[in-house]
């Protein structure tokens, strides 16, 4: 995906970033404070290649910001992108919620749950005697 660079990270970005165990490690290092990216890159049984290209997938997204001090280059973690992401989820559960409130309600209403359980279980029956 080609973006703008003034276009803010959307909650893809975001997402694609975090699917990953290596970024997700990446942005623990950088919860404790900035770090050098040769620094961060330490740790992992792969190339400083391999390394900066998930910290550009996790710029892409907003989540790492990058500053240059002489010839280092110098990385922090910006939390506002899984703030957005926690919230989305949150409203997620919020409606799910709601409906699944609404459709448990709707089937403990009186005399509704005994007349569906007796017709599931005869097309179930049903199903079974002709092979399927």
């Amino acid at each position: 995906m080609i973006r703008v660079a003034a276009e803010p990270p959307s909650l893809d970005d975001t997402l694609i970033a975090l699917a990953d165990p290596t970024r997700r490690e990446i942005l623990r290092r950088l919860s404790r404070g900035e770090a050098r990216v040769t620094d961060v890159a330490l740790p992992f049984d792969i190339s400083l290649n391999s390394v900066s290209k998930h910290i550009v997938m996790l710029e892409r997204a907003g989540l790492v910001r990058r500053r240059r001090v002489g010839c280092e280059h110098i990385l922090s973690l910006d939390p506002a992108p899984v703030e957005r992401a926690a919230q989305w989820i949150d409203a997620q559960r919020q409606v799910w919620a709601a409906r699944l409130e609404a459709l448990d309600d709707v089937l403990r209403e009186p005399g509704r749950g005994s007349k569906g359980e007796r017709g599931s279980r005869q097309r179930l029956t049903a199903r079974k005697a002709r092979g399927r």
